[in-house]
């Protein structure tokens, strides 16, 4: 079993709970539900939460103007919210969920194109320190303003132009994050009035094959393994997409884990290319 190439980008639970008091770490509750899922996350947050850790509301630090869910803000949106989260500029960051591995890998991706130098997810989540007997609390920290200098990186996000000029130029091998039967259209989509199916020439790995049963990432040599099953060329730049720029994420991360250097996502995904209108769909 190979290790990863950046393991900087994933903490376990035994090194959170060594540095948890260490002054210049924040720790990050990023956990978050589909509308669907009818599951209030803030509600979860205020009953239990690691020890220090501050809630980033994906639906709320986000475009809140546009009419497609939870698309990136504004630099300057940003900078201002992750201030008031106490968050500023060499703070060290670790990012966890609820779920194990979902949408803590969305704000990772979040705080790395605004351009945070160190930012973690914790790997397993709120689950697996839960399992361990790790301690949890309900305070609410009250966090000191912190000068946060937020500068996006559009290396790393596509618009839905681009991924209609990729189709044609196949630059980017674009890959779902979804389940296959969302991705194949034999399953209904779960975003209401958007079409079944998936990008023409997109390729399909569901976010959760890259996770052991206990939601932590598998080691290098099966990722690379699965990402190369799934028709990824390692050599070659990727764009993930998902429903709607969560779960594309948990690819990202794993990309990256492995050393891949050229990886961006679709913020739009599904909830955009999904409407009715000019983008051609694959089934």
């Amino acid at each position: 079993m190979s290790s990863y190439v950046n393991p900087q980008y994933l903490v376990s639970t035994d090194w959170l709970a060594a540095n948890i008091n260490q002054p210049d770490l924040r720790i990050v509750d990023a956990t978050f539900y589909l509308p669907m899922q009818n599951k209030n996350a803030r509600a979860e947050y205020d009953e239990r939460h690691i020890p220090g850790a501050v809630f980033f509301d994906i639906d709320e630090i986000a475009d809140t103007e546009s009419t497609l869910p939870h698309m990136l803000p504004s630099p300057e949106k940003f900078a201002s919210r992750v201030r008031r989260l106490g968050i500023g500029d060499g703070n060290r960051i670790v990012v966890y969920d609820g779920t194990g591995m979902m949408s803590a890998a969305r704000v990772w991706w979040m705080f790395r194109i605004f351009g945070a130098k160190e930012v973690a997810v914790l790997d397993g989540g709120l689950p697996k320190w839960l399992s361990e007997g790790r301690p949890v609390d309900d305070n609410q920290p009250t966090p000191r303003e912190r000068h946060f200098s937020a500068r996006l990186d559009n290396t790393q996000v596509r618009s839905k132009a681009q991924m209609l000029s990729n189709i044609t130029s196949q630059r980017e091998q674009a890959l779902d994050a979804r389940a296959s039967g969302r991705f194949n259209a034999t399953e209904p989509e779960l975003w209401p009035g958007r079409r079944s199916g998936h990008i023409p020439n997109a390729k399909n790995l569901p976010y959760t094959q890259l996770l052991k049963p206990d939601q932590t990432f598998h080691d290098a040599d099966t990722l690379k393994a699965k990402f190369e099953a799934a028709g990824i060329d390692m050599k070659k730049p990727v764009v993930t997409s998902c429903g709607s720029g969560i779960t594309a994420c948990v690819l990202a991360l794993g990309l990256s884990l492995i050393g891949h250097r050229d990886v961006a996502v679709y913020d739009g995904s599904w909830a955009e290319w999904g409407l009715p209108g000019d983008t051609p769909v694959a089934s």
